[in-house]
C-alpha cells in the first residue's frame, strides 16, 4: 500500500467513524426524546402518544439527514486535501527531475509557447548553472522554426522552474508554476478521476 492510499484510508476510516459517532449521538438523542413523549402520552392520551411517536421519528430522519450531510462534507474535504497533496508533490517532482528530464520539458514548452517575434528568454539563475552546453543554440533554434528571434536574456528572475519571455517589453510568465495555477482546475479532476473514480 502507498503512502498515498494509507493517507487516502486513514482519511475515510477518520471520516466514517467520526460519522458512526455522529449516528450514536443521534440516535441516542432520539431515543431519549421518545421516551419522554411516551411518558407524556401515557400521562396523558393515546392521541398525544401518536403524535410523539411521529416526532420522533422526524428528529431522527432530521438527525441522520444531518449526519449523512457531515459525512459527505468530511469526505469531500479529505479528497480536496489528498488531490491537492498528490498536486503538490507532482509540482515537486518536476523541479527536482534531473537536468535531461528537466530540460526535455524546458524544450517542450519553448515549442509550446515560442512566438513568431524577436524577444528574449530569462531562467533562474540555478537554471543558468545547469544548462547543458548548446541549449542556448536549441532556444535560437525553435524560436526560427517558428518564425521568430529568441535570444538568452543576460538578467535572470528569481523562479522556480521554467522559464519567462519577452516580447517587446511584455513578459509572458511560463513557470512551472504559473503552469500549474492556469491548469489547477483541470488537473484536480484528472487527479479526482484517477483516485476516486
Amino acid at each position: 500500500m502507498t503512502g498515498l492510499e494509507k493517507m487516502k484510508s486513514q482519511i475515510l476510516d477518520e471520516a466514517k467513524s467520526s460519522a458512526n459517532d455522529i449516528i450514536d449521538r443521534a440516535q441516542k438523542s432520539a431515543e431519549a426524546v421518545k421516551q419522554e413523549m411516551r411518558d407524556k402520552a401515557e400521562a396523558e392520551c393515546g392521541r398525544i402518544s401518536q403524535k410523539a411517536d411521529a416526532d420522533v421519528e422526524n428528529i431522527k430522519e432530521r438527525a441522520l439527514s444531518s449526519c449523512d450531510l457531515q459525512k459527505r462534507k468530511a469526505l469531500l474535504e479529505a479528497k480536496q486535501e489528498v488531490i491537492s497533496d498528490v498536486l503538490e508533490k507532482a509540482y515537486d517532482t518536476l523541479l527536482s527531475a534531473d537536468d535531461e528530464t528537466y530540460f526535455n520539458m524546458l524544450r517542450k514548452m519553448l515549442d509550446k509557447f515560442v512566438l513568431a517575434q524577436e524577444g528574449e528568454i530569462c531562467f533562474s539563475p540555478e537554471d543558468l548553472k545547469r544548462m547543458p552546453q548548446g541549449f542556448e543554440k536549441e532556444i535560437s533554434d525553435i524560436a526560427e522554426k517558428k518564425g521568430g528571434k529568441l535570444v538568452l536574456s543576460k538578467e535572470h528572475r528569481n523562479i522556480r522552474g521554467g522559464f519567462v519571455l519577452i516580447y517587446g517589453g511584455i513578459e509572458e510568465n511560463c513557470t512551472f508554476k504559473a503552469m500549474f495555477d492556469s491548469k489547477r482546475g483541470e488537473l484536480s479532476d484528472k487527479v479526482h478521476a484517477l483516485l476516486f473514480s
